[in-house]
């Protein structure tokens, strides 16, 4: 059976969501998402030229009809700067399809929910399909779906930190009880930690820094790519149960 990525009832092909940021140019930011297959890359409005014609524009190396732009609220620290924020991208691109983060700490960067909860509410009142980064709390994470959000986006580690999931239990908990997308957000450092997000059930990951930093970002990229792929069949194959003792691979009737 097909196997389908649905946000907001639109429909992508692959599950792995790139951020545009941290790159040493757009030419290479291109190439990257490119070898990740992403039909989906998140665009910190703040940052990032999508306006200013006098300066390279990332829609010249990255074209908006062939790939999803997804606005973002990337450093923002109150709910009045994210609504701003992603007004303003609505005015520009006419995006309803936003990623809302409001960051609570600039040392952390963990996101301030009560300040997220509020923003969403808002924001899907004045029509917009909402991806909100959050926590890893189960119980914050369910009041964000109750908020009406398209996408739940909990991290795995602090922003950039590298340091693969932190909490598989609660990432687990809050994929059983979701009834929308569950993607992680954040932490993600190398391949495995990818293959492992999708192993728990959930139904994309997001990764910037982890191939914009990486050595070879090209080559990273495509390996997310694969992760990504492997972590979802390997959920969908449902693993062998785990064992306290050791089982033998061949049967061990009739043996010679």
């Amino acid at each position: 059976m097909e196997d389908i990525f649905t946000i907001a009832n639109k429909n992508f092909n692959s599950r792995l969501i790139v951020g545009t940021g941290k790159y040493k140019s757009l030419e290479q930011t291109a190439s990257a998402v490119k070898a990740s297959g992403a039909d989906i890359v998140t665009v910190a409005v703040r940052r990032v030229n999508i306006l200013n014609k006098d300066q390279p524009l990332l829609m010249d190396f990255l074209d908006p009809k062939s790939i999803t732009y997804l606005p973002n609220t990337a450093g923002c620290y109150s709910s009045e700067e994210a609504l701003r924020t992603l007004r303003l991208a609505r005015e520009m691109g006419g995006w309803r399809l936003v990623k809302l983060e409001v960051l609570g700490d600039k040392k952390t960067l963990y996101p301030d929910m009560i300040e997220t909860i509020k923003s969403t509410e808002i924001l899907v009142k004045e029509g917009f399909d909402v991806m909100v980064y959050c926590t890893d709390d189960p119980i914050l994470s369910k009041k964000i779906e109750d908020a009406g959000a398209c996408a739940i986006m909990p991290l795995g580690a602090p922003i950039g930190s590298g340091l693969g999931i932190q909490n598989k239990v609660n990432i687990r908990l809050i994929k059983e009880q979701s009834s929308v997308p569950v993607i992680v957000d954040a932490g993600v450092g190398t391949a495995s930690d990818a293959t492992i997000a999708m192993e728990l059930g959930c139904d994309g990951v997001l990764i910037n820094t982890a191939i914009a930093e990486a050595k070879d970002p090209i080559l990273m990229a495509e390996s997310m790519k694969y992760a990504v792929t492997a972590g979802r069949k390997a959920f969908k194959a449902q693993r062998m149960k785990k064992r306290e003792y050791g089982s033998s691979s061949s049967p061990e009737d009739n043996l010679i």
